[in-house]
């Protein structure tokens, strides 16, 4: 399993955008593999989510919106159960908070709290 993790991290530490998609859903099929067998509570949300992101990774044209939730999601559910694994938990820790950080959604622009705080607005005339 050291392999797959030293794999996804590289992945995620040079930028999941740079990853191609079906290098993405070939170690999404090694991820599956390996826990195929697991019998760790959340496991199976874990291989349901990476199957739909899988299939995203597959099309033509992923929908960007859909895999951001995924990853974020993964990562959450790869976080908790990393202190439920028997080994490796520091990988399954440091590999869910990459793909959380990786899946997370990033505004637009960065808001104006000057401006939120004190809002001009047009006031009626009575």
């Amino acid at each position: 399993m050291a392999l797959k993790f030293a794999g996804t991290m590289n992945a995620i530490n040079r930028g999941l955008d740079e990853t191609k998609p079906a290098k993405g859903a070939t170690m999404i099929e090694d991820w599956e593999a390996a826990l195929a067998d697991t019998d760790v509570p959340g496991a199976k949300g874990i291989l349901r989510d990476l199957a739909s992101l899988r299939k995203q990774l597959e099309k033509d044209a992923p929908d960007s919106d859909r895999v951001h939730d995924l990853l974020h999601r993964l990562g959450a559910a790869t976080t908790k159960i990393a202190d439920k694994a028997d080994k490796q938990q520091d990988k399954l820790r440091a590999l869910g908070e990459a793909l959380s950080e990786a899946g997370e959604e990033t505004p637009d622009e960065e808001e104006d709290t000057e401006a939120a705080a004190a809002p001009k607005r047009a006031r009626k005339k009575a």
